[in-house]
């Protein structure tokens, strides 16, 4: 796996992880460019606004405008990107790992 934090360690950074999620940070600035990297299954939130062009691991291009505060569904897939926009990209994504059945007991209630 082409680990983003390793291809683009500039861009990424770990700010949570454990067995179930990883939870990374992203930004970058107008111009900006990443390397080819995968990303599993993720829920992405944009702090920021922004303009991008995404590159697919065949080489298909899509642009995508998203708002602040938006909350996004992404598919575990290949991809890199540009920053076209005018504005610097601030986004968190939540990777989620193997699924684990609930169980109900040992389970810390609320926020650990």
């Amino acid at each position: 796996m082409s680990d983003p934090t390793v291809t683009d360690p500039d861009k990424y950074t770990v700010v949570f992880e454990n067995d179930r999620v990883r939870v990374l940070e992203y930004r970058d600035e107008p111009g900006q460019r990443t390397s080819p990297h995968e990303h599993p299954d993720s829920v992405m939130i944009t702090v920021s606004g922004f303009d991008r062009r995404l590159i697919g691991g065949t080489g298909e291009s899509r642009e995508v405008t998203l708002q602040a505060g938006e909350v996004r569904w992404l598919d575990a897939q290949t991809h890199s990107g540009e920053n076209i926009g005018e504005t610097p990209t601030h986004v968190v994504f939540v990777e989620l790992k193997d699924p684990v059945t609930a169980t109900g007991s040992g389970a810390t209630l609320g926020p650990a």
